[in-house]
């Protein structure tokens, strides 16, 4: 059994927070402290949503705001799967609960994809992206055995959202839509067993 009340917390506070319409550096700030503790405690993500796929990561929608103002993901890698070099469009911030994640982050000069930086993600680390702070990057599990799972919450219904791919060697960029890896999300709202 899961402790399902934490996160329907977590999304009430959200919802409510994004209603006074703050800025990113705002959001950025209240989201990432809220996302921290939400990250730290390991009771509350049911299984299905944290479950590995043996050829390729898993992108499971956790609650999407009937408005898509925001969005809350649960990304799953097994053992050396990545994602391609990809932007969001959209503000960001990724939480690591278990395990590790390798982030490599590019810019995109002269229709040129350059490397920036990179950084490993452990436990309770977060991690920003947007369009103002550094929007291109690949994600990678960071361990070499078993999975590793992060949070993401998304200014929009990521799954949904025209995004790019770029290629590494040219930086040319391909459109895609995410979409999800399920087609049903938790129960936050049932509370017949007193959760």
């Amino acid at each position: 059994m899961t402790n399902i009340s934490r996160f329907r917390a977590f999304v009430g506070d959200l919802t409510e927070f994004l209603t006074t319409s703050p800025n990113e550096p705002e959001i950025f700030s209240v989201v990432d402290e809220r996302l921290r503790t939400l990250v730290t405690h390991d009771d509350w993500l049911p299984p299905a949503f944290a479950a590995p796929h043996p050829d390729h990561y898993q992108q499971y929608l956790l609650h999407c705001d009937p408005l898509e103002r925001f969005s809350v993901v649960s990304f799953v890698w097994g053992p050396g799967q990545m994602t391609p070099v990809h932007d969001h469009t959209v503000w960001g911030l990724i939480g690591v609960m278990r395990g590790e994640e390798m982030c490599t982050e590019y810019s995109l000069d002269d229709s040129a994809l350059r490397q920036t930086g990179e950084h490993r993600l452990t436990i309770g680390e977060i991690d920003h992206v947007s369009p103002s702070v550094g929007d291109i990057h690949e994600v990678a599990n960071g361990q070499t055995a078993g999975p590793s799972v992060s949070i993401h919450i998304y200014g929009a219904n990521i799954g949904a959202v025209r995004r790019h791919v770029l290629e590494r060697a040219t930086g040319t960029a391909s459109d895609f839509v995410s979409g999800y890896s399920s087609q049903v999300v938790p129960n936050l709202w049932d509370r017949s067993d007193g959760d």
